[in-house]
């Protein structure tokens, strides 16, 4: 294999990861390698940090140096490393997943997930893009960004991925005066069919919203109704933690 083809064939391991983990054999059918091929490609980019191996199974996932780059942070204060105990903690804690995102351009970028020990199981969304109105997280950094950029990004058409993703200009930006005064912001259902989440933001040098930590879970069983406010005022003490750290 040339060098180049070898970056290319990296790439798309890469991208057929980029909608959750897989094994082997589906890696390499998705991108028509030879499961040896494949299967040295992910020991490279394992060594490398790009991907890694979910906890407990042989799947693959995007690595957490994906997340390092993404977040243009380096060294020991960078972003997963510092907000990988507190996804553990509130993992452990409320007993669902765990996970943070960064900001991508007009979506947020999702660069670790922790599990927690359910039976039934969110899938893991890192290495996905989502833009930032349908996402608990992406909601957080939106509302925290320039009002020049939040009119631009309002402007433009927005996805409805359910029937009850808010879309309405009007109506989000009502919902990002609540979420700067409550510090979190709650989704329900709103990107996934039966899908909750709540987030909150992580401030850092580079600005009041350089990442988001959230929690989801299955709407049947996430939040408790009477317990949605605290979970809320949780994520956003761990975000605040990963933030002190951040600006330490």
């Amino acid at each position: 294999m040339s060098r180049v083809q070898s970056i290319e064939r990296a790439f798309a391991v890469l991208g057929a990861l980029a909608d959750g983990p897989s094994g082997v054999t589906d890696v390499a059918d998705r991108v028509a390698l030879p499961k040896s091929t494949v299967a040295r490609l992910l020991g490279s980019l394992t060594r490398e940090g790009a991907v890694e191996q979910v906890p407990g199974e042989t799947r693959y996932r995007l690595g957490t140096r994906l997340g390092i780059l993404a977040s243009g942070l380096a060294g020991g204060r960078d972003i997963v490393s510092v907000a990988r105990p507190h996804l553990e903690a509130l993992a452990a804690e409320l007993r669902e997943s765990a996970g943070l995102s960064v900001p991508d351009g007009a979506a947020v970028l999702y660069v670790d997930q922790v599990e927690a020990a359910n039976e039934v199981r969110i899938r893991d969304w890192t290495g996905t893009r989502v833009p930032l109105h349908a996402v608990s997280s992406g909601l957080v950094v939106l509302a925290h960004v320039a009002p020049r950029d939040l009119d631009a990004f309002l402007a433009r058409p927005l996805e409805r991925f359910t029937d009850r993703t808010v879309t309405d200009p009007a109506a989000i930006r009502e919902r990002l005066d609540r979420i700067r005064a409550g510090g979190y912001a709650w989704v329900h259902e709103e990107f996934a069919e039966g899908l909750n989440s709540v987030a909150a933001a992580v401030e850092g040098e580079a600005g009041p919203a350089v990442g988001a930590v959230h929690v989801h879970g299955p709407s049947y069983r996430f939040p408790v109704l009477a317990d949605s406010a605290a979970i809320g005022r949780r994520v956003a003490t761990a975000a605040a933690a990963v933030s002190a750290r951040l600006s330490g």
